[in-house]
């Protein structure tokens, strides 16, 4: 039973990754024809800091604060068969959703001078304008987009993990094909409008492709506005704590995004790239698992020390699988990164000057890898148990720690070494990544004192990391050794490196290299 318990855990996991996957490559590609057309440039920099604002209501009222409050409540009336209340409380999401969303898009688009002065305050004249515009346009694809999220909420909860993750293809292939059918005949401030507005498409087409799925599970979907029943109000009291706490990753985003905006040209663009890049493993290996484990975490019900014991035991089989592919994605970042930046951005404006800018703010983002996407668990396993409050207290101090440290590290930072102030981005990236550790560890310890220790033996993460740094040294070696396109040292590099990884995990017989091992039928 426990077997196959972990095998479905699995699955699940592999399903949400692969949707992830998909979609995160559609984006890579979109970046790649966006670099293409917009470089480091003035428009690029306003298309970047524009969509973060509607972005920040999609993400917040969507997938975060949607899938941590309704999700917990929505699991649990499925695992103990009260289908019936789940179904109204479904419908009553949606009513309350239609109604909220709608009232901020249209405050939202009313109120974007103001929010750009907040965002964006160093953006003047040409450049703020377009900003403006560009916030116009996007406010309703992210209301759109907090649909989107309703219908995963109901697809996780009912172990339809596929769609929901892969359905972003869509969002990206519609942008992909406006800024190729626009890009060579517009302007850059033209196609920055175009493509907006190609966003705008690409959102309804996301929640389209998933809405059929949806009504076969939750039929005759109705809008209803019940704020009295009791699941309802447990969403609703759940809200507010998680919308800051889950949120976190965006504020840190958008000060990261403000204070970037105060340095010169190129900043905001630098670090909207190094995000798209340093997200990916993140998604892959840290969302995948979280997401796939909140519906199974949220559905464990029993006396109060078995349940315990199964959340202790699911979160750090977890952990290992998080970390076994977090490791190397650090180090390949910090290593291989100016291949991989490369790889995917230098073509047409983006040059090889581009490219190791960008590299250096990635690198930056590699200090706190490992330690968010550990919380992101941590985080899943507390809103399971319905406490949305303690990773709120935590998410504020890290939020804190990132506005101040990252402040004085971008804007006094490149005048200590004597560099450039574009430089001052890379200061951002370490400051957040090092806050990230300050909050994961008051998880960890906070979540230990709840359910019995958890976390990764040292033994683990020490031949996690020897089979990294062993297989990261090859091959940094031999690319200061070739000079090609960076394409090209992708191509045959990082496959290099992933195989070097996997051997030594495997010669350190690491727990996860020989479950991939039994999956595809090795035997010992």
């Amino acid at each position: 039973m426990k077997t196959e318990s972990k095998d479905k855990s699995l699955f699940n996991t592999v399903m949400v990754a692969t949707g992830i996957f998909l979609s995160r490559i559609a984006g890579l590609i979109r970046d790649r024809v966006f670099a293409h057309y917009f470089g480091n440039s003035d428009a690029a920099d306003a298309f970047r800091a524009a969509f973060r604002i509607p972005n920040f209501l999609q993400n917040l009222f969507g997938e975060g604060v949607l899938s941590a409050s309704f999700i917990p409540v929505y699991a649990k009336l499925l695992a103990e068969k009260k289908f019936d209340q789940a179904t109204k409380l479904a419908r009553s999401i949606a009513g309350i959703l239609s109604l909220v969303i709608s009232s901020l898009v249209f405050v939202g688009i009313l109120i974007t001078p103001l929010l750009i002065d907040i965002i964006a305050p160093g953006f003047q004249g040409e450049k703020r304008e377009l900003t403006i515009l560009l916030v116009r346009i996007f406010f309703p694809g992210a209301g759109i987009l907090v649909f989107s999220a309703w219908c995963l909420g109901i697809l996780n909860s009912h172990g339809k993990f596929f769609l929901s993750y892969s359905a972003p293809v869509f969002w990206n292939l519609i942008i992909i094909i406006t800024l190729l059918f626009f890009g060579d005949s517009s302007t850059q401030n033209d196609l920055a409008t175009y493509t907006a507005a190609g966003s705008v498409v690409g959102s309804l087409m996301q929640v389209l492709i998933q809405l059929p799925f949806v009504l076969t599970i939750v039929k005759n979907v109705t809008l209803r506005f019940d704020t009295q029943s009791r699941e309802v109000r447990t969403v609703i009291k759940n809200f507010i704590p998680v919308f800051f706490s889950r949120g976190v990753v965006q504020v840190s985003a958008y000060v990261d995004s403000l204070l970037a905006s105060l340095l010169p040209t190129g900043a905001v663009a630098a670090l909207s790239y190094a995000q798209t890049l340093y997200m990916l493993p993140i998604s892959l290996f840290g969302m995948s698992v979280s997401a796939a484990e909140l519906p199974s975490m949220s559905k464990v019900i029993g006396p109060q020390e078995e349940i315990a014991s199964k959340l202790r035991n699911r979160i750090n089989n977890s952990i290992k699988r998080i970390a076994f592919y977090i490791v190397p994605s650090t180090v390949a970042f910090f290593a291989l990164g100016d291949i991989l930046v490369g790889a995917i951005y230098q073509t047409g404006k983006f040059t090889t000057h581009d490219t190791f800018f960008v590299w250096m703010v990635l690198a930056g983002s590699t200090i706190g890898l490992l330690a968010i996407t550990q919380s992101r668990l941590y985080s899943s396993a507390y809103y399971a148990m319905n406490d949305t409050r303690t990773p709120l207290k935590f998410a504020i101090i890290r939020v804190l720690l990132t506005s101040v440290t990252g402040y004085y590290a971008s804007q006094y930072g490149p005048l200590l070494f004597h560099i450039d102030m574009v430089y001052g981005t890379v200061g951002l990236t370490i400051t957040a990544g090092l806050s990230g550790w300050v909050e994961y560890k008051m998880l960890q310890v906070s979540i230990s004192r709840k359910i019995g220790t958890v976390g990764l033996e040292k033994k683990y993460l020490f031949y996690l990391w020897t089979s990294a740094l062993i297989a990261a040294t090859i091959a940094f070696f031999i690319k200061i050794n070739l000079h090609y396109h960076p394409l090209i040292l992708a191509v045959t590099l990082l496959p290099l490196y992933g195989v070097l990884y996997f051997f030594f995990a495997f010669i350190f017989r690491i727990e996860e290299i020989m479950n991939i091992l039994k999956m595809v039928g090795f035997k010992k």
